[in-house]
Order: structure tokens, then C-alpha cells, then sequence
């Protein structure tokens, strides 16, 4: 889900506002887009994948908010770390075969009727 956007990252770009499939994000003028409709993220990491200041931290756990901190995330290098895995951008190698975006599908489901 998706858990943060980066205030120190972004670069107001709003690529996430409009890559993402649910409409999670709303863009703000002059500042980095709000996440405004977080249950609906559905974890498809396209707004990180897409983001080229690598500003978006998405947790690979599509059930439940995780807290985070923005500054652990970027001292650790997770923030983009989707991106720098399938290896989009400039100056990075295509690793698209190392996704291992195919584990969501073995993350515990709610019981559904």
C-alpha cells in the first residue's frame, strides 16, 4: 500500500497522480501530490515505478498501513527501490526479470464470501 511520498524527494512532477489506476493521489499546486484515497491503493507499485525523483514508498503489504519514516527510507535507500529493481530510468540496467512483484500473490487474503 502505498505509504508515503517524499516532501524532500518529490519533485511535483504528479506522473504518480496520473499513473495510478485507483486515483489514490490528488495533486496540490506548488507541493507534492496528497495521498488521498490510501485504501484504495491496490499495491501495484506503478506510481513508484513511474517516479522519477524515486520520491514514493510503497510497502509490499497490500492489507494493512505500515509506519514509516521518511528519513529511516531515504538513509536506508528503500524509497524506489521498485524502480531501481525493474532498473527504469537513466543510467540503471534493465532488471525487469528480478520482480518480485508475483510475492504480493502469496500475501494472506481476507476471507471473501
Amino acid at each position: 500500500m502505498i505509504e508515503l511520498v517524499s516532501h524532500k524527494l518529490c519533485i511535483n512532477c504528479n506522473l504518480c497522480v496520473q499513473v495510478c489506476p485507483t486515483n489514490v493521489f490528488d495533486a496540490v499546486p506548488d507541493r507534492p501530490p496528497a495521498i488521498a484515497r490510501q485504501e484504495d491503493c491496490q499495491t501495484c507499485f506503478m506510481c513508484e515505478a513511474y517516479c522519477p525523483a524515486d520520491a514514493l514508498y510503497v510497502a509490499p503489504q497490500s492489507h494493512t498501513n505500515v509506519a514509516v519514516n521518511e528519513d529511516d527510507l531515504i538513509e536506508s535507500n528503500i524509497m524506489g527501490e521498485y524502480r531501481r529493481t525493474l532498473g527504469w530510468g537513466y543510467g540503471r540496467k534493465n532488471n525487469s526479470e528480478l520482480d518480485a512483484a508475483y510475492k504480493l500473490r502469496q500475501l494472506p487474503r481476507p476471507y471473501q464470501s
